[in-house]
């Protein structure tokens, strides 16, 4: 089978969908693997790493795209990228299909691509193992992008998470206790910050309470409980997740005006739409902007800050999918492992799960 690696076109998307481990993997069970020039630049993996491990490398993203029968991307296509699709094609990436353009909806259709969405994929525990890997990495960053937007120089309050002796630590507040709230709540915990996390499911309130020693004060998540901890937040994480559906927006445009001047929002949210009301994408050139007195830090790409990190993370949890399409071929696969075929959103053209075509407005089809 051939696989196509482009190189990400998203402005400092530095991720790559295929580390040269990951090439070596798949070169070494016969596969043929075209990279496209520099595609790993910015995650530190030369064309001459990947050559090394088999990989051929190509020299427009037309020629990656043109001779792959299976495309493993970071991002979602852009406009750019709809014209270099091949009829028939597979494409495995972070597809977010719920806050799609039409555009990109149509033009699936029109090359009958099967379109697997990596934050879908879904083992029989309900478990979602390669999303789980990109909120580890995500969660692990949040304290690093608040102690950036905290300080003084950065327009921000001022704070040093830790405190010192003799002064408080920065009071964060986690809204959701999925493997993204919890991975920063860990993170945030172990630099001496205050921690307060809210969450609709009391069985995932009582985990983070038995997992952290009550260190973590733990609240159902209600509009009550969430004015009340916003007055005292310096950091709002929203770490919202509905796979296949836009992310709810449990905060308002009034409880972000009840925020401390100054004070950070982090919403991780933001790739399935955001879950505060104020929120808008922003970009690595410029990552955050003031509403409400409020500083909002809202980049979808986020893991491309640590793109070497992030590329090989990705490539751990998708590599044995990789390997069952490569193996049995896309549509055998599907039908044969029950969590890839839930991570599938099209299927030659169709619209296949039914949150996606739901939040799209468009019907759903079996796979078949």
């Amino acid at each position: 089978m051939n696989f196509g690696v482009p190189k990400e076109v998203r402005d400092l998307e530095n991720r790559v969908g295929l580390t040269p481990a990951g090439v070596h993997t798949l070169v070494g069970f016969g596969h043929t693997v075209y990279v496209e020039r520099g595609a790993g630049d910015g995650a530190g993996f030369t064309d001459e790493n990947y050559r090394a491990v088999g990989a051929v490398i190509v020299y427009s993203a037309d020629e990656a795209y043109g001779r792959a029968d299976v495309v493993a991307k970071v991002t979602r296509l852009t406009e750019k990228e709809y014209r270099l699709l091949r009829d028939g094609q597979a494409i495995l990436s972070f597809t977010h299909m719920a806050v799609a353009s039409r555009d990109l909806v149509e033009a699936l259709q029109a090359h009958s691509i099967t379109a697997i969405a990596y934050a879908m994929i879904q083992a029989d525990d309900g478990s979602l193992p390669v999303l789980l890997t990109a909120s580890q990495v995500a969660g692990r960053l949040a304290p690093i992008i608040a102690g950036e937007f905290l300080a003084s120089t950065r327009g921000g309050r001022g704070i040093l998470l830790s405190g010192v002796p003799g002064v408080p630590p920065a009071a964060i507040v986690v809204l959701g206790a999925g493997s993204l709230g919890v991975s920063a709540a860990r993170a945030f915990l172990r630099l001496g910050a205050q921690v307060t996390m809210l969450d609709r499911d009391p069985l995932r309130l009582q985990r983070v309470e038995e997992m952290f020693d009550g260190r973590v004060t733990t609240l159902f998540s209600t509009d009550y409980n969430l004015e009340r901890v916003l007055e005292f937040a310096d950091v709002l994480v929203g770490a919202v997740l509905m796979p296949g559906q836009r992310a709810p927006v449990l905060v308002t445009r009034e409880m972000v005006k009840r925020m401390r001047p100054r004070s950070l929002i982090i919403d991780f949210s933001i790739d399935q739409g955001g879950c505060v009301e104020t929120s808008r994408p922003t970009t690595h050139r410029n990552p955050t902007y003031v509403e409400e007195g409020v500083i909002h830090f809202c980049v979808p790409t986020i893991l491309s800050l640590v793109a070497r990190t992030a590329s090989h993370a990705l490539l751990n949890a998708s590599l044995p999918y990789l390997y069952e399409i490569g193996l049995r071929g896309v549509d055998e696969a599907i039908k044969q492992n029950p969590s890839l075929a839930r991570g599938v959103n099209v299927w030659h053209g169709k619209i296949v799960n039914a949150q996606i075509a739901e939040a799209l407005g468009a019907p759903v089809e079996r796979i078949q």
